[in-house]
């Protein structure tokens, strides 16, 4: 009997889900159900899959092969015993006198009379057979599937005691048996709890229909996203057919306005030509008549002087001559009155341009459930002042979306009920910048919809206070105390717009700045990237790039001019597996983290390897700078402390430990060292820098979590001017910051024209320009630095 495939979704999933053996992986055939209640084919009809009849009709052309599931055929089955695998038949040993699941691998004991003494599944055998009636074809209902009881029919008898019942349940084994299992010197259930099969089957039914309960609690659930999916799809496709009639009736509308402006040009030019071809006939009637004039005197007057008697030369010589000095003085318009040019030009390529450009399609992949809002504003806000948060959109699988355009909606609504002011700045780089301006104290409900769908967390609550109310930060009062002051120039900055990520307060202190170029995109060649992290800088004037998923590090010079590459993939010393920070010393050796390597590795200019440090000390470094005293300084992300180590790698100190205390990290990210031999941490999930002395005394810190001018969304990169400015990419607010030497903010660089995607590495270059590792992007740039 062939193999007929269900029509209905429900009886084909039933079919897939519980039909199916799991040996041939095909529809069961006369099944057969173990102990642990795994139920096989006993194969009493040969399992071959598609494939392999086709192999077989391949090798033997001649053999007429029976359907996809046929009862013993002598022809075939003399050909393909030998390459079938006939489920349990074959599947247990041969004089084998016990088995193994196949699924749970319990072992029992086999009957004596081999795999056919196997109870039947009746439940499996019935619910095929109802599963293969044919439909009825006046649309009447299929048969419901049959109950438990109706289906088995009769209990399950032992495998290995004939004719008995089983009673009893083995949990450790997991195993039905009857009494005579459980009895006797050489039962093998001996030491095992065993338990009334009935109570075992009373928890298993509680244990199923818990299961079915939680189950069945989700579909109106489901059943609300299908309406809300399928209503998505139909508005989907109505603004499908809303642009394609805008699209058409733009273009009509252009169309129309280019057949209108070619008429009015041939009205013009018909006009302009009738004007001028008016004057041209004007002058060209004068002239032919003096023409005329002239040429007739003339004849007139030759032949009066050849043929003429003396009185008749007398009178034409009074006569004709009074014409002839008229004529000879009579002005004629010999000078055109009009030219020839009547040209058209209309210069096509920009319109060209313009048309192969026009229009666009407005769309994004972001979805509310996976979008986040971030910012003070979520929280807090000051009665009177515009308070800011961001929205950072992201798609289905929470990657970022690069592109604006979504439809966001921003409500705030006051303690009174009434709407406060409220705006939505695209920044047109999938954020967005959200401002309101409270009016009054108490608890404002923030409602951020993206398409109509709640971002994740909203509504929000944030509460108003009075400005006199607001309590000032720890991290100030902490920097008015410790900051040390003295020494360095505030940098001067210039006005210019305002940063694409910034808050509703972060309209000063910008410096003026530009791109001065980038290197690099996507890749595994020379000057391309691929998740790069570290960067650095050195006296002789090069960039130093760790291409961290490339396996290798890239050097440069301070054009960007590629010099050199090295590494090779592996964790043997001078083989680079995860290379994450870098650095160069005074002698110009590369200092490399390798984070999964867990070591350092120096190498020589040229990128040769030297020596490797802190193997047995680090669990996963990332950042590394050189100090003043030559000492490698080494931020440990995994371990969450900064090591110290002399040239030859010796240690020197070690602070720092998990948590948020001052001397304490939350993976610390990149360390750089300041013209005191002061040692700068950027603390990556505590959104701070901290700063300490040589010896790993605490000094100060600044920043907190947030987008406002000072604030961090999970440092990375810092290097230190020659002023002690400090300058911080700030990874999740894509920026740059530039602080003081005591960690005042002083402005941010514009990077505007090219905007980072999570920057990590940043570096000085000798000539004074700054260059950050922007990761997202594959690339490094370099901009221009004021100090």
């Amino acid at each position: 009997m062939a193999r007929r495939e269900p029509a209905s979704p429900v009886v084909r999933q039933i079919d897939q889900q519980f039909l199916v053996c799991s040996i041939c992986l095909d529809r069961y055939c006369n099944p057969k159900v173990l102990p642990c209640l795994h139920t096989f084919c006993e194969s009493p009809y040969v399992c071959v899959s598609v494939p392999l009849l086709s192999a077989c009709a391949l090798t033997l052309p001649s053999i007429s092969l029976p359907p996809h599931r046929v009862p013993y055929h002598p022809v075939c089955l003399s050909i393909l015993l030998p390459l079938l695998s006939l489920c349990l038949q074959n599947y247990i040993p041969a004089q084998s006198l016990s088995l193994s699941c196949p699924v749970c691998r319990q072992t029992s004991i086999l009957p004596e009379r081999g795999v056919p003494a196997l109870p039947n599944n009746f439940f499996i055998t019935n619910l095929m057979e109802v599963l293969q009636r044919d439909p009825d074809p006046h649309g009447a209902p299929p048969a419901p599937l049959p109950p438990l009881g109706a289906a088995t029919g009769q209990p399950l008898c032992c495998p290995n005691h004939e004719g008995k019942v089983m009673e009893f349940y083995c949990e450790p084994c997991e195993t039905a048996m009857c009494r005579e299992c459980t009895e006797g010197e050489r039962r093998e259930h001996r030491d095992h709890r065993t338990v009334p099969l009935r109570d075992v089957l009373e928890q298993h039914k509680a244990a199923l229909q818990h299961q079915l309960d939680a189950v069945r609690a989700r579909l109106p659930q489901l059943a609300a996203a299908v309406g809300l999916v399928a209503e998505i799809s139909r508005q989907l496709g109505q603004r499908r057919a809303e642009a394609e009639a805008e699209i058409g009736s733009s273009f009509e509308e252009l169309e129309t306005a280019l057949r209108q402006r070619r008429e009015v040009l041939l009205h013009d030019l018909e006009a302009t030509c009738a004007a001028k071809q008016q004057v041209l006939e004007a002058q060209l009637e004068v002239l032919r008549q003096g023409q005329e004039s002239i040429l007739s005197s003339c004849a007139f007057t030759e032949q009066a002087l050849h043929h003429g008697s003396a009185t008749e030369v007398l009178l034409v010589q009074k006569q004709m001559g009074e014409r002839l000095r008229e004529l000879a003085a009579r002005p004629f318009p010999e000078h055109p009155h009009e030219n020839a040019q009547l040209e058209f030009r209309a210069e096509p390529e920009g319109l060209r341009r313009s048309i192969q450009n026009l229009g666009a399609l407005l769309t994004t992949s972001a979805t509310a459930h996976t979008t986040v809002a971030t910012g003070e504003g979520l929280r807090q806000a000051v009665v009177g002042q515009p308070c800011s948060l961001s929205v950072t959109t992201k798609d289905k699988d929470g990657a970022l979306v690069r592109s604006g355009g979504a439809r966001l909606r921003f409500a705030v609504t006051g303690p009174d009920g009434a709407a406060a002011e409220a705006e939505v700045q695209d920044n047109r780089n999938g954020t967005y910048e959200l401002v309101y301006t409270p009016r009054a104290e108490g608890d404002f409900v923030l409602s951020i919809l993206l398409y109509g769908q709640p971002v994740r967390g909203s509504p929000f609550r944030a509460r108003a206070l009075r400005p006199s109310d607001v309590p000032p930060s720890p991290e100030e009062a902490k920097r008015r105390v410790k900051s040390p002051g003295g020494g360095h120039v505030r940098q001067k900055a210039l006005r210019r717009p305002a940063s694409m990520y910034g808050s509703a307060k972060r309209k000063e202190n910008p410096i003026e700045d530009e791109l001065i170029f980038r290197v690099g995109s996507r890749g595994r060649e020379k000057g391309e990237f691929t998740n790069l992290q570290g960067i650095s800088t050195s006296s002789a004037g090069r960039i130093v790039v760790a291409d961290s998923n490339n396996q290798c590090v890239q050097v440069f010079s301070n054009e960007g001019q590629f010099r050199l590459r090295f590494g090779v993939r592996g964790r043997s010393p001078g083989q680079l597996q995860r290379p994450t920070g870098v650095s160069v010393d005074t002698n110009g050796d590369i200092i490399v983290a390798d984070y999964d390597n867990r070591w350092v590795s120096v190498f020589s200019p040229e990128g040769k390897f030297k020596t490797k440090l802190g193997a047995g000390r680090l669990m996963g470094p990332k950042g590394v700078a050189v100090d003043r005293n030559g000492h490698i300084i080494v931020v440990d992300n995994k371990a969450c402390c900064v090591f110290i180590f002399q040239p030859n790698g010796k240690l020197v100190a070690r602070f720092g430990s998990r948590g948020t205390a001052e001397r304490q990290f939350a993976g610390p990210h990149f360390v750089a060292v300041n013209n005191k031999n002061e040692i700068v941490v950027t603390d990556f999930h505590n959104h701070s820098v901290k700063v300490y002395n040589a010896e790993g005394e605490f000094l100060f810190k600044f920043g907190s979590h947030g987008e406002g001018n000072g604030q961090f969304n999970a440092p990375t990169g810092v290097a230190v001017d020659g002023n002690g400015n400090i300058i911080v990419a700030d990874w999740g607010n894509s920026r740059i910051q530039v602080f003081d030497s005591a960690g005042s903010f002083l402005s941010y660089i514009n990077t505007a024209a090219d905007p980072l995607y999570g920057p990590q590495g940043l570096a000085l270059t000798s000539d004074g320009h700054v260059v950050v590792a922007d990761s997202g992007n594959h690339c490094f740039k370099a901009y221009r630095y004021l100090q």
